[in-house]
């Protein structure tokens, strides 16, 4: 069963509960100004706590722009239970604590004006806003897509959602308002050798900057313990 991929816990947050709080380097700076470079990992079933835990993070408003809706705790489970990563490819942002601080899901399967199309839709913590790394997400899961052969890529958004639709129009997409809602529809050219080679190259940049994070994260622990009184 999928559902048993998640531990179950009482906070929402089924993290390892030898995990440290979160790195003090995601708090807010005075530097806000977009990174253009950030490695953005392929996430997998295995990844499904780390994702929930992520969500549940959200602050009411921010899920309420996610999903459309107030989305509680027991949605955002149920959410994260019904991912096809076989299907749909979901990407993420990790920090060096190992946290993921954005998230996006490129839904596959959807048909427009006769194009296969992907619909895309981002999370990123509150105190790691303004780096770009809602946009770098949309560009990673852009590519992605053209290189499966999907033709456009969309969002549909609650149209007070500025920074969700923002992200699209800056990417070229053309987005219109239907009252509370809005739709944005990006075109997208094929893959080539190029697309697939940046593509490939950006997977083992972020495989490669997650394992040297994951030593660092536990080296750190080891110099925790040992200066650890002892009982």
């Amino acid at each position: 069963m999928q559902e048993s991929a998640i531990e179950r816990s009482e906070t929402c947050h089924p993290l390892d509960p030898g995990a440290p709080p979160s790195d003090p380097v995601d708090r807010p700076t005075k530097d806000k100004r977009p990174r253009t470079r950030v490695p953005i990992r392929s996430l997998r079933a295995r990844h499904r706590s780390l994702i929930l835990s992520h969500l549940c993070e959200l602050e009411p408003e921010d899920r309420y722009l996610r999903f459309g809706y107030a989305a509680t705790d027991a949605h955002l489970e149920r959410y994260v239970v019904g991912l096809d990563f076989d299907r749909d490819p979901i990407f993420g942002v990790v920090n060096r604590q190992l946290r993921l601080i954005a998230v996006a899901h490129l839904a596959y399967g959807a048909t427009v004006a006769g194009h296969q199309a992907a619909e895309f839709g981002v999370s990123v913590l509150k105190h790691a806003r303004g780096r770009g790394y809602g946009a770098r997400l949309f560009e990673r899961a852009a590519m992605h897509a053209r290189n499966a052969g999907v033709d456009e890529m969309y969002i549909h958004a609650l149209s007070e959602n500025a920074a969700m639709l923002q992200i699209a129009r800056k990417a070229g997409a053309i987005v219109v308002r239907y009252g509370s809602e809005s739709e944005a529809h990006l075109h997208l050219p094929p893959g080539d050798l190029d697309s697939l080679v940046t593509e490939l190259i950006q997977q083992l940049w972020a495989l490669a900057d997650h394992r040297f994070k994951r030593r660092a994260w536990e080296f750190q622990r080891v110099l925790g313990s040992i200066g650890a009184p002892s009982k």
